[in-house]
C-alpha cells in the first residue's frame, strides 16, 4: 500500500481522507536541543456526531515523545502501511 505524505501548510482545508494520521514535531519547551513528536489518528465516524459537535473520532498514539521528525516520519508512514492508512499530515514548528 501506498501511502502519501503531505505538509500541513500545503492543506488548504480539512484533508479529505477519512481517516489519516496527523504528525507534529516541535522543540520542547524547557529545551530547544531536544524535539518532541506527538501522532494522532483522525477517523471520520461517517456522520455520528458526538457531545462536542465533531463527527471525528481522535486517538493519540504518541504524545510528546522524544524523537527526531524523521523518526516521528518514520514510525507515522510505518503505522499507516500496517494499519492501510493513506495519508499522513506533517506539522513541524
Amino acid at each position: 500500500m501506498s501511502v502519501r505524505v503531505v505538509s500541513a501548510d500545503r492543506l488548504d482545508e480539512p484533508s479529505p481522507e477519512r481517516d489519516y494520521l496527523h504528525v507534529q514535531v516541535h522543540s520542547a519547551p524547557d529545551d530547544d536541543t531536544v524535539t518532541l513528536a506527538t501522532i494522532q489518528r483522525y477517523v471520520d465516524r461517517g456522520g455520528d456526531v458526538d457531545a462536542t459537535g465533531t463527527t471525528w473520532r481522535v486517538r493519540t498514539l504518541v504524545e510528546a515523545q522524544p524523537m527526531s521528525a524523521d523518526e516521528a516520519m518514520g514510525f507515522a508512514t510505518r503505522y499507516a502501511e500496517r494499519k492501510h492508512i493513506p495519508l499522513v499530515v506533517a506539522d513541524n514548528d
